[in-house]
């Protein structure tokens, strides 16, 4: 993975996305493509409001955004991390995607909560990236500003062809790990084997460790998590999905749960 399509957006982590992201392009040798996107149509609300006003509006959101742009290059031009800047006005996640058709992996935040009184909350745009982009998507938890791409990786697997499709394109991260731990939570529905999994794996000269994890009447993701926690996985590969007849438009509720409660970074893909 060599191009890392960064979303670079005024809220209260910014600042550790940028480092994991600048973390993970020192281990990988690679290029940081930061994309800002300024939802202009977002501030056209009101439809009988005046020009004059709405175009002093933009002109200082876009000011804003520069100040925003100067700043977040000032700390990319002291990384020794290769990178370049796109900015856009209009629809975030429609740019973003269109961005990912040469990217090898999307950086986004884990969307904020209600609850939290933050200044700015990151984007909850996680799940339509997620849907729509042709590449992995990454998403740090709050706090976050590393990944160890040489320590302990965890793929949740439950026999899909979206679990598939995310070993398949998280390989390349895979390959890294000290140590790869399939789990499949024992409650979910059958499908290819994690037998099949580990052989394919293999093939590729990575070593994996299978556990059939036990619901013990959890939620799945739940089940996950703790999987997770006790494996000390650094970071949780899965494929995103849903079983409902909207399953191009909505993610399955496993995949809600953890985009919305996970504490450690999910590569995701659909």
């Amino acid at each position: 993975m060599k191009t890392l399509l960064l979303h670079v957006h005024d809220d209260d982590e910014l600042g550790n996305r940028l480092a994991l992201a600048l973390d993970l392009a020192r281990q990988l040798r690679g290029h940081v493509a930061c994309v800002q996107v300024t939802p202009v149509e977002a501030y056209a609300t009101d439809p009988y409001g005046g020009m004059m006003g709405m175009a002093a509006l933009i002109d200082t959101i876009h000011d804003q955004d520069k100040a925003l742009r100067l700043a977040t290059e000032a700390a990319l031009a002291g990384s020794g991390v290769a990178w370049d800047w796109h900015s856009f006005d209009g629809n975030v996640v429609e740019h973003l995607i269109d961005r990912s058709l040469l990217a090898d992996l999307v950086i986004l935040s884990q969307p904020g909560q209600a609850v939290r009184r933050a200044r700015h909350q990151p984007m909850g745009i996680v799940g339509d990236l997620v849907i729509h982009a042709p590449c992995p998507v990454l998403m740090v938890p709050q706090g976050h500003r590393a990944m160890n791409l040489a320590g302990t990786a965890m793929v949740a697997w439950n026999g899909s062809a979206e679990a598939a499709h995310a070993l398949r394109l998280a390989r390349p991260l895979l390959q890294r790990a000290g140590a790869v731990h399939l789990v499949e939570v024992s409650d979910d529905e059958p499908g290819r084997s994690a037998q099949e999994a580990k052989a394919w794996l293999n093939r590729h000269g990575i070593a994996v460790d299978l556990h059939e994890w036990p619901a013990k009447g959890r939620r799945i993701s739940v089940a996950l998590q703790h999987a997770a926690a006790e494996l000390g996985a650094d970071y949780l590969v899965m494929g995103a999905y849903g079983h409902s007849r909207l399953r191009e438009t909505v993610l399955g509720g496993v995949t809600r749960e953890l985009i919305a409660s996970a504490t450690l970074p999910m590569v995701m893909v659909h």
